[in-house]
């Protein structure tokens, strides 16, 4: 009878603890439920990076864009500008003839000029004013040179005159006018320069 007594009571142990690892497993193997308010919050973390990047992208296409519009504008206003480079050339010979013709007469002789006479020069002056005008409805305009600093992006030197009365590298002669279209040289003025006297140190 006390064996029976030992024997139940060692078996009673034995039956108890398989019950504590069967629940042991059950209760670790079963999945935690994600927080739905933490899975929200990330997609919507996510969507605003996304909306983030999508925005930043479109405001860089405009720019782009923008960038291109002003460099076609820019690129076409150049070309008009531009276009009548060649022809401007060939025309300036005939704006210097008509210069020479005036400059050959003297106030003297123009005094004593006949009617005729008179109105030759007359006509050769106005022809003259014309073609300038044509000239500057176009972008080209005669380079200034007398009495400016000497440039030489708009001046070619042909030679230097001592000049106590004006300071070095100034323009005291011209000898033929330059032209300009927009902001580029069409035709260098050439100039005489001047430069301190020998004598001055």
């Amino acid at each position: 009878m006390n064996e029976e007594k030992k024997m139940d009571f060692t078996e009673t142990p034995e039956a108890s603890e398989p019950q504590g690892d069967i629940e042991t497993a059950t209760s670790a193997a079963a999945p935690e439920e994600p927080n739905p308010l933490t899975v929200a919050l990330q997609a919507i973390d996510a969507m605003r990076a996304e909306n983030a990047e999508l925005k930043d992208r479109v405001l860089r296409t405009l720019a782009d864009m923008e960038n291109l519009r002003k460099r076609a504008e820019r690129e076409k206003a150049e070309a008009t500008l531009y276009a009548a480079t060649n022809f401007a050339q060939d025309l300036l010979s005939v704006a210097d003839n008509f210069s020479r013709a005036l400059a050959a007469i003297t106030p003297e002789q123009r005094t004593a000029a006949d009617e005729v006479s008179s109105n030759l020069l007359a006509g050769i002056e106005v022809t003259e004013r014309e073609l300038l005008n044509v000239f500057e409805r176009h972008g080209i305009k005669r380079i200034d040179a007398l009495g400016q600093k000497f440039d030489p992006h708009m001046h070619q030197a042909m030679f230097e005159v001592p000049a106590a009365d004006q300071p070095p590298g100034t323009v005291v002669q011209v000898m033929q006018n330059g032209y300009a279209i927009g902001n580029r040289c069409l035709r260098p003025a050439l100039v005489g320069v001047s430069k301190a006297p020998a004598n001055d140190p």
